[in-house]
This record gives structure tokens, C-alpha cells and sequence, in this order.
């Protein structure tokens, strides 16, 4: 995959047909079990290689991820997760421990290449650097999953793990934090639980 060239960007937009809509919204659930079936390195590059291109704050980009795959690394994340989640990532082909970066400006000269400078406003502004690290890490997470389904991949994302404990096994350092854990891999036979309600567009949207 490749970034899209000045040309594309003149063409009109597409809209996805209903099968690539069900695929990341209306139908896409979250996975509790998976099926024995692998995921290839190049699907994990590919997820990344989709996710990247979604926007974030000047271009920050503070996500980072760590795939777990080898009986030794898996075994290291099973054992800071709570224990209703272990049997989930157990039986996930991968899984990804998303974090975020606290030092994101770093890399600012490349990504924002004409705002010289701005690397030196984020170092010099520690609270509000988090603050933009906090938020655009999440939205990048909501990326990452969408970049999941949209590879036919299904997702298992989880809060219940202890961040503190998986911070000094795999950051110790402390330059990243770790924020969500999603399994990765094909579902199951039996891999959803009962879909819960959403609001509906009364409650959600105001129109002005």
C-alpha cells in the first residue's frame, strides 16, 4: 500500500457498498474467541500500513503497538491481564498492546516538516503534550481496530490488564504507556456475545 498520489486526490470520493459498511460498522463485533488459524506478518504490517493515514493533531502520530506472538511473549502480556480476559488472548492469534508514546515530538521535524520549531513548543509544554498524546493515541486505537476489520481480521479490544505491571515488563524505560489490548485473529464458531443497545440519533444529535 502506497500513499495516494495528488492525482487520486482529485478524484471523487467513494462510498463503501454495503458489504465494506457491515464489515466496519453495522455488523463488525467484538471477538471473544477465535479460531485456530494464523495471521501472517504481512496482515500485521498491513494493519499499520492502513491506520497510519487517519488523521491525528498535527500529524503527531504518539501510537505505538507491540505484537505478541511467540510463546514467550504472549506469555509475558497473559500474566498482566485480568483473569476473565486471559482465555480471550489465549486463544487470539496475536496480540497487540497499544501504546502511546510520551515523547512523540521527537519525530515532529519529519511529520511536520514546515513548523520548525514545534519539536521545542511540545518539549517545553509537558502537560499539554500528554493531554495531545492521551487523545490522539485513542483515536489512533479506533483506527487500528477499523484497520483490523478492514482486512477481514476480526478484533477483540480490552481494558482488564494491569498497565503499571505491563509498563515495566515491556517499557521500562517509561517513554511508552501502555493503553489497550486487542486480540487478533479469526473468530471462532461461537465468537460474539449478544449485541448490546446504542443510543439512537434523538439522543445523540443536536441540530443548529
Amino acid at each position: 500500500m502506497s500513499a495516494p498520489s495528488p492525482e487520486n486526490l482529485l478524484e471523487p470520493l467513494c462510498r463503501l457498498d454495503e458489504a465494506g459498511l457491515a464489515t466496519l460498522f453495522t455488523e463488525a463485533r467484538t471477538a471473544n474467541s477465535f479460531a485456530d488459524t494464523p495471521v501472517t506478518d504481512e496482515e500485521l504490517r498491513n494493519i499499520w500500513e492502513l491506520a497510519r493515514w487517519a488523521p491525528t493533531q498535527s500529524n503527531i502520530q504518539p501510537l505505538r503497538v507491540l505484537y505478541a506472538r511467540t510463546p514467550e511473549g504472549r506469555a509475558r502480556v497473559m500474566k498482566h491481564l485480568s483473569e476473565g480476559n486471559q482465555p480471550k488472548s489465549d486463544s487470539a492469534a496475536v496480540i497487540a498492546v497499544l501504546a502511546t508514546d510520551t515523547r512523540f515530538h521527537e519525530h515532529m521535524p519529519e511529520l511536520l516538516p514546515f513548523r520548525p520549531g514545534i519539536r521545542e513548543v511540545y518539549e517545553s509544554a509537558p502537560e499539554w503534550r500528554a493531554t495531545c498524546a492521551d487523545f490522539n493515541s485513542a483515536l489512533q486505537a479506533g483506527y487500528f481496530i477499523l484497520a483490523v476489520r478492514a482486512l477481514g481480521l476480526a478484533a477483540g479490544p480490552m481494558k482488564g490488564f494491569d498497565a503499571a505491571g505491563f509498563d515495566a515488563d515491556f517499557f521500562p524505560d517509561g517513554r511508552l504507556k501502555s493503553t489497550l489490548v486487542v486480540n487478533i485473529g479469526h473468530p471462532s464458531e461461537q465468537p460474539w456475545f449478544q449485541r448490546l443497545p446504542r443510543l439512537e440519533h434523538e439522543q445523540v444529535i443536536t441540530w443548529v
